[in-house]
C-alpha cells in the first residue's frame, strides 16, 4: 500500500522565491469567489509594506509571542528586531524551511491546536494575523481553538487578531444580501491553492463578521475589543480570557 503526500503548495511558493524566482506566484481558488494570484513577494514583505492593521498589532505585542500561521516569517523577524521572545509556527514545512533560512531564531511546524510543550512558557501574545483567523476554519473551529488557547495564554495574555466580513461577495446590484439562511455560515468559505503544475487539497478557511465574534469571544469567556478597522471590512481585535484581563487590569 503507497500512502501519498498532499504537496505544500505554499511551502514551494515561499522557497522558490527566497532562493531567487522573484516572479513565484501561487493561483486561489475560492467556492465564492473568482481565482486570484497571490504573489510569494507578499509574504516577504518589510513592515514599512504591511497594512496599517498589522503594523498596530505588532505595536500592540507584548512579552513572549506565539506567531500562529507565521508562513514566511516577516512579522516574527520585525518583532524579534524589536528584541521581542517570538515562537513562528506554520503547518507547511516549507514555510518553516524559509523561516529558519531568514533567521527566525525559534520555528515549529504544526497547526495551531497543537499542545504547549511541557518545557515551555505560556505566552503574552497570540499573533493570527494577514485573516489569521481563518486559520480556524469554521465556527465550531473558533469556538475550539478559543478554549484551547487559554492553555497557550499566561496570565494577562492576549490574542491579536485579524479577520474581515465577506458578505459584499453575496450582494446583488442593489445591495440586497443573497444568503441561504437555512445553509452555513456566509464566512466559512473553501480554499485551493495551486503553483505551477500542482493543486493542493481544499481547505475551510473562515471569515468572521464583527458581531458574531464579539457572541463567540462571549460565549467562550473572552473579552473582545476591536481596536482597528480599514476600508475593507477588516478588522483587528484583542481577545483575552475575562480572568486575564481582570488580572492585567489590577
Amino acid at each position: 500500500m503507497t500512502t501519498t503526500t498532499a504537496p505544500d503548495i505554499l511551502g514551494q511558493a515561499l522557497l522558490d522565491y527566497h532562493h531567487g524566482q522573484a516572479g513565484a506566484t501561487v493561483t486561489v481558488h475560492c467556492n465564492v469567489a473568482d481565482d486570484e494570484p497571490l504573489p510569494a513577494a507578499y509574504f516577504f514583505r518589510t513592515v514599512l509594506q504591511m497594512p496599517e492593521l498589522e503594523r498596530q498589532a505588532l505595536d500592540e505585542s507584548r512579552g513572549r509571542v506565539l506567531d500562529l500561521g507565521a508562513g514566511a516569517g516577516c512579522h516574527s523577524l520585525e518583532l524579534q528586531n524589536r528584541g521581542f521572545e517570538v515562537k513562528a509556527v506554520d503547518v507547511s514545512a516549507g514555510a518553516v524551511q524559509v523561516m529558519a533560512e531568514r533567521g527566525v531564531h525559534s520555528v515549529a511546524r504544526h497547526d495551531l491546536f497543537a499542545p504547549l510543550p511541557p518545557t515551555e512558557r505560556p505566552y503574552d501574545t497570540i499573533l493570527l494575523l494577514m485573516n489569521g483567523l481563518g486559520l480556524t476554519g469554521t465556527l465550531e473551529g473558533l469556538d475550539r481553538f478559543l478554549a484551547h488557547a487559554r492553555t497557550l495564554l499566561g496570565p494577562g495574555g492576549q490574542i491579536l487578531a485579524t479577520s474581515s466580513d465577506v458578505r459584499y461577495l453575496y450582494e446583488d446590484e442593489d445591495g440586497a444580501l443573497l444568503i441561504n439562511l437555512n445553509g452555513p455560515y456566509y464566512g466559512e468559505v473553501q480554499y485551493t491553492l495551486s503553483y505551477q503544475d500542482q493543486t493542493g487539497e481544499p481547505f475551510p478557511w473562515l471569515f468572521i463578521d464583527a458581531a458574531l465574534l464579539n457572541d463567540a469571544a462571549e460565549a467562550a469567556g473572552y473579552t473582545a475589543d476591536f481596536i482597528g478597522e480599514d476600508d475593507n471590512d477588516q478588522y483587528l481585535v484583542r481577545l483575552m480570557p475575562v480572568g486575564n484581563a481582570e488580572n492585567r487590569a489590577q
